[in-house]
């Protein structure tokens, strides 16, 4: 009966995994990337990307580019004057497939406030 119990378990596991997999490829790239700033950036950005947070500034509309530099090197695009001078966010680069994303999310939250 423990047998039957396992395997039974097993699949019922292997079919919720299999409907997050299918689930997730439905999900657009702003949704991705909506889910990853949730996760990981309200910490210090404002849930509303629009507004500055306690210790980072407001970043809807943010370039490709200075994302990938601050989020995987905590560095700036050459030439960028960063909007607050410090040097509080740390490189994160765990999340190096998770920059176009982010980059979906934020210019539709630019756009979504006229941006």
């Amino acid at each position: 009966m423990r047998r039957i119990g396992a395997t039974l378990l097993g699949a019922v596991g292997l079919v919720s995994l299999v409907g997050t997999l299918a689930c997730n490829q439905e999900l657009s790239p702003a949704e991705l990337g909506r889910r990853t700033y949730m996760g990981r950036c309200i910490q210090c950005h404002n849930p509303n990307p629009q507004a500055d947070g306690t210790l980072g500034p407001a970043i809807a509309g943010s370039s490709r580019e200075l994302i990938e530099a601050r989020v995987l090197r905590a560095g700036y695009p050459e030439g960028y004057m960063p909007k607050r001078n410090t040097q509080a966010m740390p490189a994160q680069p765990d999340l190096v497939l998770q920059i176009d994303n982010l980059a979906a999310f934020l210019a539709a939250a630019s756009a979504a406030s006229g941006g």
